[in-house]
């Protein structure tokens, strides 16, 4: 640590680099129990790619039961077991099992753990400049805690009583009461534990990267010259270590109320014919302790994505990014605003109604630094010489669902309105294209463009076309009938609609064609993916060696060498004379110049 803080400031101990640079490393400290922040991001993405995948499976099984209600599927028997899925059909209480365990997973695992894992690892020393983080053995720990929780939480899939099956949001009193539905047993219990070993994963992670962004920066660093990505990576590691611990504890209550008899959140219940002892609790406690993690966590998943996308967007419009401090300003913005909004997710809990028009007041407000960052990339676009790779066309992606979700948000956001598509189809439709597309657009697009500086090689730009079209195509095939349902009012988490009176005739027929239309283009987003694995797992191996800045980018990580060091740079460490953003600047023959480029003389920095 004293010496990446010594050689941050510019001072290069070269018997210190030496020493390192020479010594063999063997497989498993390489690989496995790796320090290095560049293998650890690769580990962080690989698991996460698997999770992503286990999440997308659990949610076409789903679906299958919604596009044809009590038909029977071979494959649902293969994957599910007879237990689950007699005569293959699948159970009532497995329907509600998979939908918390893909919720939960998409959330956490792919989001959380694939895009703050995996790009703040890879880019925050990268492009600041540093060797490494602030401490590698602490950022080992938190990925293999990581990797412990990802295991626990797909082992729960295979308990002999079920996962969780209470929602991912895992309410109280279903989630309190063991005797309540049967994933409220050891499935339940495995949830709770690897949620909890999940946020000391982030608790760690957060700390080291926001000491690596103020003690480990190079020497001309300042934070105005740091990219738009470092600044969100920064925001984000700031939002998770105030939000996550407040969810650990609603979790430890949770443990307490299920396992040692207490009653935070339970309150004269009776449980079959049995009258419970639990007084003076309450599930409403439980919801605020969730959602003040809950909102946060919305941008703990979109940070990072639109950090990376303003990188791409910039690059591959060779032009400099539009009112660069207008968008740390909204961000930061965006960073205080998420903690002050939960309750909107709470409107039809009987809270007051001038608390709930405080909520409206601020969840209409966030709005604002959204579209501050959304003028901004159409700005940055507008005229600009677009370079169409796949991660820009990712970008442009983002930036399109994150405006077609942003638009329902003011819906939900009002209370008034919000009452009538409450715990409908609406809301899942809203918040998968804001949350899920945007983030996972974000993701791809960071994979496409950094994958030359993870494994040093090029993805297929043919297969990366493919992939984007199937996507875009097969996302919005899904989300946008969504809203139609909802809006007819189909409550999400229902098995089968047709068994309630209130659905039959027209409505139910509405919904039936509907959720069928709603599957077929899930199942060809799903194939979609297959593109992108194969793609990324073949081009490891086997994908044209990548130049050293492809993209032709003017940000540190391109200045490094192909072939990865441990150091990162060879030599003394880069010093930085401008800020990241100098594309197509008049009276240079080359139509980027790279930050660590000294001004000229009469150059006035931007």
């Amino acid at each position: 640590m004293s010496v990446l803080a010594h050689e941050a400031h510019g001072h290069h101990d070269s018997h210190h680099h030496d020493e390192h640079a020479h010594h063999e490393e063997h497989f498993v400290s390489k690989y496995i129990f790796s320090q290095d922040h560049k293998m650890i991001a690769k580990q962080y993405l690989i698991t996460a790619v698997f999770m992503g995948f286990v999440g997308m499976l659990l949610s076409i099984l789903f679906r299958i039961q919604l596009a044809w209600p009590g038909e029977s599927a071979d494959f649902l028997s293969f994957f599910l077991g007879d237990t689950w899925a007699p005569n293959g059909v699948l159970s009532e209480d497995m329907y509600l099992g998979l939908v918390t365990i893909h919720g939960t997973i998409m959330v956490f695992f792919l989001l959380t753990g694939g895009l703050s894992g995996t790009f703040s690892n890879l880019l925050i020393p990268f492009q600041l400049g540093a060797r490494d983080m602030a401490s590698g053995f602490m950022n080992m720990i938190s990925y293999w805690l990581f990797f412990i929780s990802s295991v626990i939480m797909f082992i729960s899939l295979f308990v002999e009583t079920g996962p969780a099956m209470s929602g991912w949001t895992v309410y109280p009193p279903l989630s309190a009461l063991p005797q309540a539905v049967s994933g409220s047993g050891l499935g339940m219990d495995l949830w709770l534990i690897s949620m909890a070993i999940f946020i000391a994963s982030s608790l760690m992670g957060s700390l080291n990267y926001i000491v690596t962004v103020l003690n480990l920066r190079t020497k001309g660093m300042t934070m105005t010259r740091m990219p738009l990505t470092v600044w969100t990576f920064f925001v984000t590691a700031i939002l998770g270590l105030l939000s996550f611990p407040v969810l650990l504890s609603a979790a430890l209550l949770l443990i307490m109320d299920r396992t040692m008899g207490t009653s935070f959140y339970l309150s004269d219940i009776i449980a079959g014919s049995e009258m419970l002892t639990n007084h003076g609790g309450s599930p409403l406690l439980y919801q605020h302790l969730f959602w003040f993690l809950g909102h946060p966590e919305v941008y703990i998943v979109l940070l990072p994505s639109l950090g990376l996308s303003s990188e791409i967007i910039s690059t591959n419009s060779r032009k400099p990014i539009f009112g660069y401090r207008a968008m740390i300003g909204s961000t930061l913005a965006i960073g205080f605003l998420s903690f002050i909004v939960w309750a909107h997710h709470m409107f039809v809990t009987g809270m007051s109604p001038f608390l709930g028009s405080v909520f409206v007041f601020t969840t209409l407000l966030i709005a604002i630094p959204s579209a501050v960052k959304v003028f901004n990339y159409l700005t940055t676009l507008w005229k600009g010489t677009i370079v169409y790779t796949p991660a820009m066309l990712f970008s442009i992606g983002l930036v399109s669902a994150f405006i077609t979700g942003g638009i329902t948000g003011i819906i939900l956001a009002d209370s008034a309105l919000d009452i009538t598509v409450h715990d409908t189809y609406f809301v899942v439709a809203h918040f998968h294209v804001v949350m899920g597309l945007s983030a996972v657009f974000g993701m791809f697009a960071g994979v496409y463009h950094w994958f030359p500086k993870m494994f040093g090689r090029m993805l297929n730009t043919r297969l990366g076309y493919a992939h984007f079209w199937v996507t875009i195509v097969g996302a919005y095939g899904v989300f946008i009938p969504m809203h139609f349902i909802g809006i007819s009012g189909a409550p999400r988490r229902y098995y089968d609609y047709s068994v309630y009176e209130v659905f039959d005739g027209e409505t139910f027929l509405k919904f039936e064609n509907l959720n069928l239309v709603i599957t077929i283009f899930a199942i060809i987003a799903a194939t979609g993916q297959l593109i992108f694995l194969f793609n990324f797992f073949y081009s490891i191996f086997r994908g044209p060696k990548a130049p050293q800045n492809p993209w032709n980018s003017s940000t540190l990580e391109w200045t490094t060498p192909v072939e990865h060091i441990h150091g990162n740079w060879p030599g003394a460490l880069p010093v930085v004379h401008r800020w990241p953003y100098d594309f197509s600047k008049p009276g240079w023959e080359e139509d980027f110049v790279p930050q660590t480029t000294p001004l000229k003389e009469g150059e006035e920095e931007h």
